[in-house]
């Protein structure tokens, strides 16, 4: 590929949300090039599920069709390597990458999701998307009825413990530390069976990513078969904000319903702008932003 080409729309980041908005592009006839560095957040996970017509395919299998397809379109082009920085405004787009060339563009979108920051457990990070999960709708199936916790306090872990135990009864709430649950959320928690335990964990005991115990600070420990938690988090690409993309007060781009961020000409789709860590929810938000950004190059050039 050339030093510097121009395209219709660059894509930076070519996982579920970033391929979709390239078909939705391809298939509208423009010039696209997708700019991936091959570091989906999923990557760990051993199984991707509840996305109809690919339940129970491995990611990476997803992504390699989705790729596939999406290569079938003439005008859509493919670029191995990691975005590096932005710059320009709307129909004169640039982008660098960190081996030196230079892309433009009349519309960018940002497919880049996000980056978990794991805590400061031993064999967390190894558990990660395997037995350490996010999301039942994407994993509770396959641990239904097992033995489960959920790692967190206050508001959030009771919401969850709430939501949880429609998969299982044999829940516990792991605060790691003093609990913030307050004296109603405790009473209602406990008249469903689900304890709580305050004990601050020292580990996580595994075999390649499942979950068999917590080991905690005084040495006790819980047979455990998974675990739900929320991770924090930040942006994986701090171009956005460099090119001036406001985020939201918890850490996500902002878009409107268009998903054009607060600059015109740059969108945004996938993990990076919606707390709905699906697949599916992925391929459908890249699909509108593609739709999107080929609408404003039609209406702004008819």
């Amino acid at each position: 590929m050339k030093k510097e080409q121009h395209f219709d729309v660059i894509i930076i980041g070519g996982s579920y949300s970033g391929l979709a908005a390239g078909m939705a592009l391809g298939r509208a006839l423009k010039r696209v090039l997708i700019i991936d560095s091959h570091t989906p957040c999923n990557r760990q996970t051993p199984y991707s599920h509840n996305f109809i017509t690919n339940d129970g395919k491995t990611p990476a299998e997803i992504a390699s069709v989705a790729k596939q397809q999406v290569a079938a379109y003439p005008t859509v082009k493919f670029f191995n390597g990691l975005a590096v920085q932005g710059s320009g405004t709307n129909n004169a787009f640039k982008i660098q990458v960190a081996s030196g060339e230079t892309f433009s563009g009349d519309k960018l979108i940002f497919a880049t999701g996000i980056k978990d920051i794991m805590p400061n457990i031993d064999g967390f990070s190894e558990c990660w998307g395997i037995s350490v999960l996010h999301c039942p709708y994407c994993h509770g199936y396959e641990v239904k009825n097992e033995t489960t916790g959920i790692l967190g306090n206050g508001e959030y872990a009771f919401e969850f413990g709430k939501l949880i135990s429609n998969w299982t009864q044999q829940l516990t709430i792991y605060t790691n530390g003093k609990s913030t649950l307050t004296a109603e959320q405790t009473a209602q928690l406990a008249a469903h069976h689900i304890n709580i335990v305050e004990t601050e964990i020292e580990r996580l005991e595994h075999h390649k990513g499942q979950l068999q115990n917590i080991i905690f600070k005084n040495g006790s420990k819980a047979a455990v078969k998974a675990i739900y938690t929320k991770t924090a988090f930040e942006q994986h690409s701090a171009i956005p904000e460099a090119m001036g993309c406001e985020l939201n007060e918890e850490g996500y781009l902002k878009t409107d319903a268009y998903l054009q961020t607060n600059v015109t000409g740059i969108y945004a789709c996938g993990d990076n702008v919606s707390r709905l860590r699906t697949v599916a929810n992925a391929v459908a938000m890249g699909t509108a932003a593609g739709m999107m950004a080929n609408k404003e190059l039609v209406f702004e050039k008819f």
